[in-house]
Order: structure tokens, then sequence, then C-alpha cells
């Protein structure tokens, strides 16, 4: 333990916490794209990215019509990176350090689905134009080596209701982007002008839920 007794400082006392790894839990894992998970990415249309660099770390969620994640084999999967921000955060962290975790998450679905590995930032124009998008080609492709994939069970999925209709969050409870903008730019970014023009850019997005827009 720690110095004040509170703390897991050695992973034997983590590993004596917690006791034996179940069974289940240990065969569910396989270092390639399984023919029983490939349809959990094939149907997946959100996944989060999460890397690590000298900055830093990134999770940053994506999100496209299904199967927006390609499977090229059964040990590389192609992500393409949609126009956003310009941060590129998690691209930049790739640069630095290869190594990736994906989360994907399935709407109604309570298994999620792990995958870990290395990647790669590819501008391979056969690439950029297989995933284009009404005319708009990704700037870049993470082209990602598998090396572990396992399921997770759906206990976190039905402790938060995450797909419950009675769980949902009024949007309108909490404070808008532009409100946000213009507390942390101390003004200097017009909160109410940035609010009025993002259901105009949002609408632009294929497939977008319109309630999303209010």
């Amino acid at each position: 333990m720690g110095s004040d007794n509170n703390c897991i400082v050695t992973l034997e006392d983590l590993e004596a916490l917690y006791g034996v790894v179940a069974n289940p839990s240990m065969v569910k894992e396989v270092d390639y794209i399984h023919a029983v998970y490939r349809p959990f990415i094939e149907r997946a249309s959100f996944v989060v990215l999460a890397t690590a660099g000298p900055g830093g770390l990134d999770a940053s969620p994506r999100g496209d019509k299904a199967g927006f994640v390609h499977i090229e084999d059964s040990r590389t999967l192609l992500l393409p990176d949609r126009r956003g921000n310009n941060r590129i955060d998690s691209l930049r962290n790739i640069v630095k350090d290869p190594r990736v975790a994906l989360l994907f998450l399935l709407p109604g679905v309570g298994e999620t689905l792990r995958v870990n590995g290395t990647a790669q930032i590819t501008i391979q124009p056969d690439l950029l134009s297989r995933f284009t998008v009404n005319n708009q080609a990704p700037k870049t492709v993470i082209r990602i080596t598998v090396n572990a994939v396992y399921f997770q069970c759906s206990r976190s999925i039905i402790r938060s209701g995450l797909w419950d209709d009675a769980s949902h969050v009024d949007r309108a409870t909490l404070p808008t982007p532009g409100q946000i903008l213009k507390v942390l730019s101390r003004s200097e970014i017009d909160g109410d002008v940035y609010d009025s023009a993002l259901p105009g850019r949002l609408a632009k997005i294929p497939c977008i839920n319109p309630s999303l827009l209010r």
C-alpha cells in the first residue's frame, strides 16, 4: 500500500485486491479481427479514439455512417479523419507515439468493442478517394495495425442508462457552445453569433438528427 495506507502502488496489491481474472475475460481477447467481432465494427457509427503523446492524452469522438471504420484485413483498420476544428490532437500524438486504443459503441447495444494497436497517418491518394463523402475527401486516413480485440460486457451501459430515453439529458439544461466560448474567451467571442450560426453549419452534416440542432 501507499504511505498513507489508502493508495495502491504495486501490482501485487492491486491484483490481491481484485482477485483472479475470470476465464471468459481472458479467452475473449484475440490479436486480430475475428469473424465474430467484424459485425461490431461494420455496424458501428461511433468510436472513441484514444492516443498519447508528449503533450498529453487525448480521447477523440469519431462518428459517421455505420461502417465508416473500414476493415482492410484481419489485422488492419482504416479510419478517415473528417473535417473538424484542426486541433488534430490525436494526429499530433500518433506522429510521436503510434499506440492507439478504440472503443466502438453501437446505438441500442449494450456490449462495446475494444481494439488496441498502432497507427500510421497516410495521405495515399486512393485511400483518400475511397473515403470521399459529398465530394469531400478526408485530409488523412489513419491506418491501424491491430494487436488486441475484445468485447466489453454491457454492465456500464446498463448502469448508465445510456440508450434509455428516460435518462436522456435535455440539451436546454446545459450551456450552449456559444455560452461556453463567450465565458472562456472573456467575451472576445460573441456567443450569440456563434450559436446562431452553428445550426447552419451542422445542417450540412449528412444524416444528422435535427433534434441535436436545438
